[in-house]
């Protein structure tokens, strides 16, 4: 998945990170930051993909968002204290849908291929993004992700599994309502303690799920260990750089790397599971990453919506 690594909840405010006049000297850094970030999720979901044999599609969700929960609450160590009730409210939200959007997102990928499921599931961001931005030029970002939606399935998915194409799509509402939460969560709670909190949340939520259908399974040493591992390549370790990227790189640029996701999706589908791609799968790739960056563009323009943010 996201696909998807914790989102900085504060993202949108990024671009002022960096003093007005800084030396550009070192913009190829976070850059690298945020590409490794990427590379590390869309890994961590093939690692996934090839553990849910062992754990289950919700076994793996519920190994992941526990070891990522137990380590963010212990490096953030959020205060629990002086929270309102809409406070407590807004990140009880934000961890269903994140856990939401895991579990959906999950279910896709033990049906379809790694990067079809994240060109469908980055539908999700895409409309928000059109939507909120309401410019006639979005027409044409809509019109291309159709098109890439209609090469994906050949017209009539009928060479994919329907459940799966389902369940692609129901992650990307999520992920859109991930992206909504998100931002009302870092404006309410300070640094990253809103990410973590809705995190022990999802994992909360999820631990029945994931015991309920992989038992004993999700303690086994191996099994813990590659859960451990896809936690930490999709969670931890991508949120960690993207937090110092976002340091110093712009929040518009950081939201147009993001949308490379469905491409570096692919690629670790076909190094790490072996996913080939057709010549149509490519192209409908290709057309959906440019409608996304399109619409982020015209959306920085507008300077409106929140710019989408990877999925945890």
């Amino acid at each position: 998945m996201t696909t998807p690594t914790p989102a900085q909840p504060t993202s949108t405010a990024a671009p002022a990170a960096a003093p007005a006049g800084a030396p550009r000297r070192g913009s190829l850094g976070p850059v690298g930051l945020v590409l490794a970030g990427g590379i590390s999720v869309q890994f961590g979901g093939a690692l996934a993909v090839s553990l849910m044999p062992r754990a289950g599609a919700l076994g793996v969700v519920t190994l992941r968002l526990v070891v990522s929960a137990i380590v963010m609450l212990l490096v953030c160590r959020p205060r629990l204290r002086g929270h309102s009730r809409n406070d407590w409210g807004t990140v009880v939200v934000f961890g269903l849908a994140m856990g939401a959007m895991n579990g959906l997102f999950y279910q896709a990928v033990d049906r379809i291929p790694l990067g079809t499921a994240v060109t469908l599931e980055v539908l999700g961001p895409l409309a928000l993004s059109v939507l909120a931005s309401r410019r006639a030029i979005n027409l044409v970002w809509a019109g291309l992700a159709l098109g890439g939606v209609f090469l994906l399935g050949g017209g009539n998915f009928s060479g994919l599994d329907p459940a799966g194409v389902a369940f692609a799509l129901g992650a990307g509402v999520m992920w859109a309502g991930y992206i909504i939460f998100s931002a009302r969560t870092g404006r309410r709670f300070p640094q990253a303690d809103g990410l973590a909190l809705a995190m022990a949340v999802a994992a909360v939520c999820f631990l029945p799920l994931g015991i309920a259908e992989s038992g004993a399974k999700l303690v086994n040493p191996t099994t813990l260990g590659l859960g451990a591992a896809v936690a930490m390549l999709s969670s931890v370790l991508p949120y960690t750089l993207e937090l110092l990227a976002l340091r110093s790189l712009p929040a518009s640029t950081f939201a147009v790397l993001m949308s490379l996701e469905p491409a570096i999706a692919a690629i670790a589908g076909f190094l790490v599971l072996d996913q080939a791609l057709t010549a149509p799968e490519a192209a409908a790739i290709a057309l959906v990453v440019a409608a996304s960056m399109g619409a982020v563009r015209t959306q920085v323009g507008r300077r409106k919506a929140p710019l989408p943010t990877e999925p945890v």
